[in-house]
């Protein structure tokens, strides 16, 4: 029940940091925490019930089912590239408008349009 706990807290913290912080970097890192913490929550609960590593040496007992870890392997390779693409754009931004403070680009896109 510890377990389910942290990481859920990992995951509020995740979402704190993309829905209160204004810095794109920020909201990235809160977006990679997100992840994390799902990727963390399939793992546990895919392994939970679990006594051994899905190797058949011997008497197979109660195994892990390996699909979830497969699964969550495939969600870590995307969340890294997405949190890639996402510092790349970022990095664009800060170039063309000198910060990374979501309101003051806001404020710089609005002003042209106007």
């Amino acid at each position: 029940m510890a377990a389910y706990v942290l990481i859920m807290v990992l995951f509020l913290v995740g979402l704190w940091a993309v829905l209160a912080k204004r810095n794109l970097a920020k909201k990235i890192i809160g977006l990679s925490l997100l992840n994390t913490a799902v990727v963390i929550l399939f793992v546990f609960a895919g392994g939970k019930d679990a006594e051994t590593a899905p190797i058949l040496l011997g008497s197979p007992g109660l195994i892990a089912d390996p699909l979830p870890q497969a699964l969550m392997l495939t969600a870590i390779v995307i969340g890294v590239s997405v949190t890639a693409l996402a510092l790349g754009l970022v990095y664009r931004l800060y170039l063309k408008f000198d910060t990374l403070d979501i309101r003051q680009i806001e404020k710089a896109l609005h002003g042209r349009d106007e």
